[in-house]
């Protein structure tokens, strides 16, 4: 299992959140802050199983397609060691 965290602006993150929805994820949002001028950005939280990264990944990309040289999302997938639901 896998955690994908995806840092999105905030004009982004409501068309990935439904991306990844509408892409059957499961998917937290976290508000946050940072980057230049603290601006608002959006943290989002995705558990997913090992063979499902690169279809999320391909959600990111599909959602926010680049524009003129400027990144639109930072992700980082984490190994999960544990995962339970009380």
């Amino acid at each position: 299992m896998k955690m994908i965290i995806v840092i999105v602006q905030d004009q982004d993150a409501d068309t990935l959140t439904q991306a990844f929805t509408e892409g059957h994820f499961r998917v937290t949002r976290v508000a946050s802050t940072g980057g230049f001028l603290r601006s608002g950005v959006v943290t989002l939280l995705l558990g997913v199983e090992d063979a499902q990264v690169e279809a999320a990944i391909k959600v990111v990309r599909g959602a926010l397609p680049p524009r003129q040289d400027k990144k639109r999302a930072t992700l980082f997938v984490v190994p999960v060691l544990r995962f339970e639901q009380v």
